[in-house]
């Protein structure tokens, strides 16, 4: 017996129905990997599967006392207190808390979280694993993954994957993560134009299934027109033929009519185009001994590479190692402490570095690209901004609704579309990949193989990451950068010593504690309570005074980067102002983790 059922399920939003008489089995032990278009309808399905949303109509079985817990896409951004008491609020109504407490102390021991750690200290890749501890406190049946792996490094997903294979669970997972697809997944479904359509493969044999059955699709399709032409001509004969005309074949084409009017075309491949500037010279870059540090932590230690023009280079590397204070180094937006970074000439640079906070999601799509204006300046040439969005796969009701209703994948796709309308002969993409739909990644990937300039990819896609770059650069920690020939897997073949293993768990700055969660802090009996130094308690008193500081200017920051206008200023600016940003951010973290440790042995004392 299937643990969910649904059938004949229906919603809509006000226009064509998202999801239209779907239907959608779950039995124990799978693990599915959801499918489909930026907008399809994967979440609407997810809230669904978890209950909570109601459909228009159909029906949903679900077994009895079945526990659904679902790990969302975007992390809260109000969650404050120990990872402890984050996750013990899963514990289900009516169990008996000694038998959850047990439970808690073993998922956390699992996921290697510090029980006393605050939440609010962590790093977002951190707070996803607080969240997925969550989901599993509650021993669920069903655990629901919308895109798990956003925001997670290599070694954080390759260490999920390795999880999720040794736990039995029933799983359903939104994910563009092709990588992460091939290992997990025991079938793929794909909603497409509101159907479902259910392939019991893995995901290559899924992608010739479906390349199968489109071609399939369009000669039925052609089949069809054809005919329905062939009756159209028909009907509008002479006076004679209509009189002595069959009126069941009028019937016929009434039908025929009626089907052609409600069918829902394959939505067209996205016309994504690189405005390509004149040529840099031959060398884009010439490192010699680069160190660069913050503070006692060293973030590249004497780095030297040559980067030429028409190079792919990847950058893989924990998250919080300073992938970007790279980039801005190997560009000169950053001066370096020691060695020399020797730039080529007619260098033109184009960011995309994820700030979503670029977009004003209470105006249109239209106007956030194109402001009051009907047409966009694209290079030299004006077009119209409606056919413009329409070649990055925006109707133009889409066009004209405003950015707080597009997912994550659309959002992406608006950022693309601003930053193609200037010409480069650099580009530099942070975290491209996040949420965009497959179809998309693949015209992104060709889009760039095709590009004669030189390309710099942050991401921690590992088959992106193997389509596109010539080489790596490598963070193996203490400041250790290498160079590598190739894309993630030709790295693996290629390192000495032993895969990349979890980060630690623990903010920066905190002290080493026990990797053993702890339910309730015990001091040993005969310990004597340590007490602050002068110096410490002085420390303690300036902090929040430093604290707040650093959060006003990193709120000046993000209110001055929201800024349309902001985006008109030189590159080497918004570089800077995003580098300071990025560093205000690490700053914040060890405060409040020294915070943390400073006043707990103050109140221990």
């Amino acid at each position: 017996m299937p643990l969910l059922s649904l059938r004949e399920i229906r919603v809509a939003f006000g226009g064509p129905p998202v999801i239209d008489d779907l239907d959608f089995q779950l039995e124990r032990g799978e693990r599915v990997g959801l499918l489909g278009r930026n907008g399809s309808g994967k979440t609407t399905l997810l809230s669904l599967l978890s209950a909570e949303r109601e459909p228009d109509a159909g029906v949903i079985d679900r077994e009895r006392g079945l526990r659904v817990a679902c790990l969302p896409q975007d992390v809260p951004k109000d969650l404050v207190g120990t990872v402890l008491g984050t996750v013990a609020r899963a514990r289900p109504a009516g169990e008996d808390e000694w038998a959850f407490q047990g439970r808690l102390e073993r998922v956390l021991s699992r996921l290697r979280l510090d029980a006393e750690a605050r939440v609010e200290t962590l790093s977002g890749g951190l707070v996803r694993r607080v969240l997925l501890a969550r989901a599993l406190a509650c021993e669920p049946d069903v655990l629901l993954l919308d895109e798990p792996t956003n925001h997670l490094d290599v070694a954080s997903i390759e260490w999920l994957e390795s999880f999720l294979l040794t736990q039995d669970l029933t799983l359903v997972f939104v994910t563009h993560d092709r990588a992460f697809l091939r290992r997990v997944a025991t079938r793929i479904v794909e909603i497409d134009r509101g159907r479902l359509f259910d392939f019991t493969c893995d995901y290559d044999t899924f992608v010739a299934r479906k390349e199968a059955l489109l071609e399939a699709e369009t000669v039925e399709r052609a089949r069809f027109d054809k005919r329905l032409e062939q009756e159209e001509a028909w009907v509008r004969t002479g006076i004679k033929a209509r009189r002595t005309r069959n009126e069941g074949r009028v019937r016929a084409l009434e039908r025929m009519r009626e089907e052609r009017g409600q069918r829902r075309e394959h939505q067209g491949t996205a016309r994504m185009r690189l405005l390509d500037a004149e040529r840099t010279g031959k060398v884009v870059a010439k490192v010699e001994g680069l160190s660069f540090s913050y503070g006692e932590t060293p973030i590249v230690r004497d780095f030297s590479t040559s980067i030429l023009r028409g190079d792919r280079v990847g950058v893989i590397g924990p998250n919080g190692a300073g992938k970007t204070t790279l980039l801005e180094l190997l560009l000169g937006n950053l001066p370096p402490q020691a060695g020399k970074v020797r730039l080529g000439t007619n260098l033109q640079v184009l960011y995309f570095d994820q700030m979503r906070e670029q977009l004003d999601p209470e105006q249109t799509v239209r106007w956030n690209l194109a402001g009051p204006h009907d047409t966009v300046l694209v290079g030299e040439r004006p077009r119209h901004v409606m056919g413009y969005l329409q070649d990055f796969l925006f109707t133009p009701d889409r066009a004209n609704s405003p950015v707080r209703v597009l997912s994550g994948g659309e959002r992406n796709r608006l950022l693309l579309a601003r930053l193609f309308t200037r010409p480069a002969n650099v580009l530099v993409l942070d975290e491209p990949t996040n949420d965009l739909d497959l179809e998309t990644l693949d015209l992104l990937e060709a889009l760039l193989l095709d590009f004669d300039g030189t390309v710099f990819v942050v991401t921690h896609d590992r088959d992106f990451l193997d389509r596109v770059v010539t080489s790596t650069l490598v963070f193996e920690g203490d400041g250790r950068v290498e160079e590598y020939v190739g894309g993630y897997t030709d790295w693996l073949r290629q390192r000495s010593g032993p895969p990349p293993e979890l980060p630690d768990q623990r903010p920066e700055g905190q002290e080493e504690r026990s990797s053993r969660p702890r339910v309730k802090a015990r001091r040993p009996a005969k310990e004597k309570p340590r007490k602050l130094s002068f110096k410490e308690r002085r420390e303690l008193d300036e902090l929040p005074a430093r604290i707040e500081a650093l959060e006003a200017e990193q709120q000046a920051l993000h209110s001055r980067m929201s800024a349309p206008e902001f985006y008109r200023e030189s590159g080497g600016e918004v570089a800077a102002a995003q580098a300071r940003l990025d560093e205000i951010e690490s700053l914040l973290e060890t405060a409040y983790a020294r915070w943390a440790e400073l006043d707990a042995v103050e109140a221990g004392g």
